[in-house]
């Protein structure tokens, strides 16, 4: 993991300082609303339906045990809503039966950060000296500026790994972070980057996805595509360059950024996001982004150029991890998978291969019935530090998935690590199967939410907790968004349900055959909808109509996304509205 220096140290130190004097000034009422907001939000800090929510930067998912500590005491001390507010939101809520409300819990997001939803807003200055004892922050997961540059959860470890992207993706950390040309852009802008030979960071959906390659003559470099994007109007990310040398990426992000800013939409909140830019100029925003990179490099002296030594300054940082002895592989495991069929099923479905063959990554699901996707209580945080700490060298990782994983596990060493995560309940062997869903927090939290999106999450969980059922519909993406803003990434799920409102009412939109552009989904693309919304009630029966016309119609070892790609969407779609109650109202499509 990367070490903070001492600047890095003190500067995320003087920063929860410079918030303490912020609020307290915003208390005494020497700060107004409007003034103190955009101040709150450079921080982390948003006000949602019901309380404040605080998002916490976990840059590129890397994550230690001692962190991981702070989070669980942060949520048990002050992730604890006021009763009255509490009892309110608890009112609030609709008709679909099961409130979900958790208290004491951070969540993971599909951004790779951690998130609380009841901190007093008064008890943040608070927080944020916490975190910053164990160099955490909230610094740029809010407001119209670069945010938290994600990755894939595998990064440095995986086994089809062509370049770890971890080192380049601290290097554009550092050059972003208060960056004085970006920190106002036109909208928020998102960047993700890989290594690996499968993308498994969905960069085709970013503002800008980095695919790290390496030439003809094993340089490395970059594919570079921009203006990705869900929300109201999904699109997928248009390349810019096929190689980009590695040396060149902050220049070339410098001239992509700089355009953008340039002329981005800033009258109207829903055109203003660069994938806008890049639909509506198309070759124009290309050859404006080629013309300034090369002022800057042949003009301005290239001056963001990474040279070697800073790159090995900072790689140095993210060299494995020395193990204790006993990380040789000693084959102990397989006998005990050979014996035990639960700790058999575990391996296929939440262990992965590892570049040292005498290691392996993986996955502790946070996926359950009764709990939120991505939601962990103090407590469950607290004993996902000490299995980091006794099976993977102190260190976790946040997944896109909204799960944790240990990436530095002996393979001799993973039948007492499966033995602990399942009486710690991490041990579900639903890793990319139905249940491992995606889910915002929807209209339980969230005020731009236009429906709930966890109760649905629990009646399909609920519904599917049979392991071999699960099995055999096999490999699928069910993401769910409580509205357009795709915070759920419905439009990348093989399945994807949408949270609508009409005339008050909560109503959910489904959509199939959307992709993220990983091994499993082919090549990035948006799901379509498959017909008129339906009632909160009616999804779960919608589904299993779903998954029961592709059991029908399925080829033996094809999994949902290709039946779907085969025989269209038709099928699914007369199966889905054949699912509707008989005297349904008839919602927007």
């Amino acid at each position: 993991m990367y070490q903070y220096t001492a600047f890095d140290r003190q500067f995320v130190r003087q920063r929860a300082a410079q918030f303490r004097d912020q609020l307290e000034r915003h208390q005494s009422g020497a700060l107004s609303e409007d003034e103190f907001k955009p101040l709150r939000l450079q921080n982390g800090w948003y006000v949602q339906r019901y309380a404040p929510m605080l998002r916490v930067a976990v840059p590129y998912g890397e994550i230690s045990s001692t962190q991981l500590r702070v989070l669980a005491r942060i949520a048990r001390e002050y992730d604890e809503p006021e009763a009255a507010v509490f009892q309110c939101a608890m009112e609030g809520q609709g008709a679909l039966g099961t409130t979900f409300l958790p208290k004491n819990c951070g969540h993971f997001t599909t951004r790779q950060n951690v998130q609380f939803n009841w901190i007093p807003l008064a008890k943040g200055a608070d927080v944020m000296d916490l975190l910053a004892t164990v160099d955490m922050h909230g610094i740029q997961t809010s407001g119209n500026c670069i945010r938290n540059i994600t990755t894939d959860e595998r990064a440095g470890v995986a086994d089809d790994e062509i370049v770890d992207p971890r080192p380049i993706a601290e290097i554009m950390r550092q050059w972003s972070t208060l960056h004085p040309e970006f920190a106002f852009l036109p909208r928020k802008f998102k960047i993700a980057i890989t290594g690996a030979s499968e993308d498994r960071a969905a960069t085709a959906w970013h503002d800008v996805g980095l695919h790290m390659q390496r030439d003809a003559a094993g340089e490395a470099g970059f594919r570079v595509t921009v203006g990705g994007g869900m929300g109201r109007t999904p699109i997928v990310g248009t390349v810019l360059r096929e190689f980009l040398p590695w040396q060149q990426i902050l220049n070339y992000l410098e001239a992509v950024v700089r355009v953008y800013n340039r002329y981005g939409r800033r009258d109207n909140i829903y055109k203003a996001r660069i994938k806008i830019l890049v639909k509506a100029e198309g070759q124009r925003y290309i050859d404006d982004v080629e013309a300034e990179y090369r002022q800057i490099v042949e003009k301005d002296g290239a001056p963001h150029t990474i040279t070697q030594a800073e790159f090995d300054r900072v790689a140095a940082s993210f060299v494995p991890p020395a193990l204790a002895a006993d990380a040789a592989d000693d084959g102990s495991w397989q006998k005990a998978a050979a014996e035990e069929p639960a700790f058999a099923r575990w391996l296929q479905r939440n262990v992965a291969g590892h570049k040292n063959p005498a290691l392996r990554a993986v996955t502790l699901s946070f996926k359950r019935p009764g709990q939120s996707p991505g939601d962990a209580t103090g407590d469950q945080l607290d004993i996902a530090a000490s299995l980091a700490d006794d099976f993977s060298a102190g260190e976790a990782r946040v997944t896109h998935d909204q799960n944790l994983l240990l990436p530095w596990v002996p393979a001799s060493r993973l039948f007492a690590l499966w033995q602990a995560a399942r009486a710690a309940g991490f041990a579900s062997t639903n890793v990319h199967l139905l249940t491992d869903m995606i889910a915002c927090p929807g209209g339980d939290f969230c005020d731009l939410a236009n429906a709930r999106s966890l109760p649905i999450a629990e009646a399909i969980t609920e519904r599917y907790q049979d392991l071999d059922e699960l099995d055999d519909i096999g490999e699928i993406d069910l993401h769910i968004s409580g509205c357009i803003n795709s915070c759920g990434h419905h439009h990348s799920g093989h399945i994807g349900i949408l949270g609508v409102d009409k005339d008050g009412k909560e109503w959910y939109q489904v959509t199939l055959g959307g992709s993220d552009g990983s091994a499993l989904s082919g090549n990035a693309q948006a799901g379509k909808i498959v017909g008129p919304s339906f009632t909160g009630a009616e999804v779960p029966d919608v589904i299993e109509a779903v998954l029961g016309t592709y059991r029908d119609t399925r080829n033996a070892g094809e999994t949902f996304i290709d039946t779907l790609r085969r025989v269209g969407h038709d099928p699914f779609k007369a199966a889905a509205n054949a699912a509707r109650a008989p005297k349904a109202e008839e919602a927007v499509a």
